[in-house]
C-alpha cells in the first residue's frame, strides 16, 4: 500500500484577533502566503499540486466561496490546481491534512496540500451572529444544547467532572511558561513564515481609524510575565464561573499549511519526511460537554493502530479551555511531562480551525523534554474529535533527525 508522508509545513505567527497584526488581513491572504511558503520549502513546482484542501470553522465573508481556491490563487497557484474547503470546526485543518494523505494512499494522487486558516477578526462578529441568529428549531427539537457557546460548556465539564478553578489556573501557568521557555529557546522560529501586512488601528478615545504597515515573525498573544497570583486575580466570565480570559485560549488569527507526498515520491526525491501518516478516528460527543472529545475518539484510534496511551511518546491536544485539556489528559491517562510540551493554545492563541498541533509535530520532536527513542506522535483538535497519529519509520530515521537539528 502507497505511504503518504509530511515533506514541508510552514505557519504564519499567530496574531491577536481584533487588535493584533492581522486584523485587518484578508483570510485568502494568510492561508496563501502559508502555502506558498509551504511549497516552497518542499521544492515542488506549483503544477505538481494534485490537491488543496483547506479547513475553516466560518467559511463565510472573505473566507467564503472555497476558501481554499481563494487561497491557492492567492499562493500563486496555476488554475489547473483544483481546491476544496472542509469545515470540522475546530479540527478543520487536521482533517484538511488527513484528506491529503488518504487522498495520495487510495485515489493516486502524488502531491497535496493540507492547510487551515482562520480570522476571527474579519469574520466571527458578523458570521457567527449570523448563525446564533438563525437557529433551526428542527435541530434544537432534537438537540436542545446544539448551539451552546463553548463557555458554558466548558463550564459545564468544570461542575460536572470536578475540576476546579485552581487546577485550571495552574494548568494555564503552565502553558505559559512552555511556550516562553520554547519562544525564547527559538524552537517556533523554523516552522513560521513572517508576514508583511497592514494593521488597522482604532483611537480609542476619537475613535478614528487608520493603517499602518507591520511585520509579524513571531506570535504575539503569550505572556511571559503571567503568574499564578495574576491568573488567580482575574474575574470569571460568568459570575460565579470558573472559566476566565487566563485559563481559557484567546481569540486568534493566523494560517498553517502541509505538503503531503507519496512516500516512494519523497525518496526518490531526497527529501526527509518529517512524518507518516498512521491513521485518523473520530468521534461525537454530547453538545454541551463538547471539549472531551478525546477522550472518546482517542482510545479509537489507539485501538485500530495496536496500540496503547503508554506507546505515544509525545501528546498534542488542543487548549480551548484549561478544564477540557485537564480532563482529558486525565481521563486518558497521558504523562503531563509529554503532553503539550511547548504549551499550548492557551498561551499562544487558538485560530480555529488551523492544523496548528500537526504543524508544530515536528517543532515538538525538537523538545528537550522528549526521549530520542520515541517514535509515535499523537495530534489532536477540535478538543479530540479528531486525531492523527504520525510516526518516524524507524528509530534510527528518528535519531538521524534528531541529531540533524541538534538534539542531544
Amino acid at each position: 500500500m502507497k505511504e503518504a508522508v509530511i515533506v514541508s509545513t510552514a505557519r504564519t505567527p499567530i496574531g491577536k484577533a481584533y487588535r493584533g497584526a492581522f486584523n485587518n488581513t484578508k483570510p485568502p491572504t494568510m492561508a496563501g502566503h502559508a502555502i506558498r511558503e509551504a511549497v516552497k520549502r518542499a521544492g515542488v513546482e506549483p503544477d505538481e499540486i494534485d490537491d488543496v484542501i483547506v479547513g475553516t470553522a466560518m467559511p463565510s465573508g472573505s473566507a467564503g466561496m472555497n476558501i481554499a481556491r481563494m487561497a491557492g490563487w492567492a499562493a500563486g497557484l496555476p488554475d489547473s490546481v483544483p481546491a476544496q474547503t472542509v469545515d470540522r470546526q475546530c479540527s478543520s485543518g487536521l482533517m484538511a491534512i488527513a484528506m491529503a494523505a488518504k487522498q495520495i494512499i487510495l485515489d493516486g494522487m502524488s502531491v497535496a496540500v493540507g492547510a487551515g486558516q482562520e480570522s476571527v477578526s474579519l469574520v466571527q462578529d458578523k458570521g457567527l451572529g449570523w448563525t446564533l441568529s438563525e437557529q433551526d428549531e428542527t435541530v434544537l427539537a432534537a438537540s436542545k444544547h446544539a448551539y451552546m457557546p463553548m463557555l458554558q460548556t466548558a463550564e459545564i465539564v468544570a461542575a460536572r467532572y470536578k475540576i476546579s478553578r485552581e487546577q485550571m489556573d495552574e494548568f494555564a501557568l503552565q502553558s505559559q511558561q512552555r511556550t516562553a521557555e520554547a519562544q525564547a529557546a527559538g524552537r517556533f522560529d523554523d516552522e513560521i513564515v513572517p508576514l508583511v501586512t497592514t494593521k488597522q488601528i482604532v483611537d480609542r478615545e476619537t475613535k478614528e481609524v487608520s493603517f499602518e504597515e507591520v511585520m509579524l515573525d513571531r506570535d504575539e498573544g503569550n505572556r511571559p510575565e503571567t503568574s499564578l497570583e495574576g491568573l488567580q486575580a482575574l474575574r470569571s466570565a460568568i459570575e460565579g464561573g470558573t472559566i476566565t480570559g487566563g485559563n481559557a485560549c484567546q481569540l486568534s488569527d493566523g494560517a498553517a499549511a502541509c505538503v503531503v507526498m507519496d512516500a516512494k515520491l519523497a525518496e526518490q526525491r531526497g527529501l526527509d519526511p518529517l512524518g507518516y501518516y498512521r491513521g485518523v478516528a473520530v468521534a461525537g460527543c454530547a453538545p454541551d460537554e463538547m471539549g472531551i472529545g478525546p477522550v472518546f475518539a482517542v482510545p479509537k484510534l489507539l485501538q485500530a493502530n495496536g496500540l496503547k496511551v503508554d506507546d505515544i511518546g509525545l501528546w498534542e491536544l488542543n487548549e480551548a479551555f484549561a478544564v477540557q485539556a485537564l480532563y482529558c489528559r486525565d481521563r486518558l491517562g497521558i504523562p503531563n511531562e509529554i503532553y503539550n510540551v511547548n504549551g499550548g493554545a492557551i498561551a499562544i492563541g487558538h485560530p480555529r480551525e488551523w492544523p496548528n498541533d500537526l504543524v508544530r509535530h515536528s517543532r515538538r520532536r525538537r523538545s528537550p523534554r522528549r526521549k530520542p527513542d520515541l517514535q509515535q506522535c499523537h495530534c489532536s483538535l477540535l478538543l479530540g474529535l479528531l486525531q492523527i497519529i504520525w510516526s518516524q519509520k524507524s528509530t534510527s530515521c528518528l535519531l538521524r533527525y534528531l541529531q540533524k537539528h541538534g538534539w542531544q
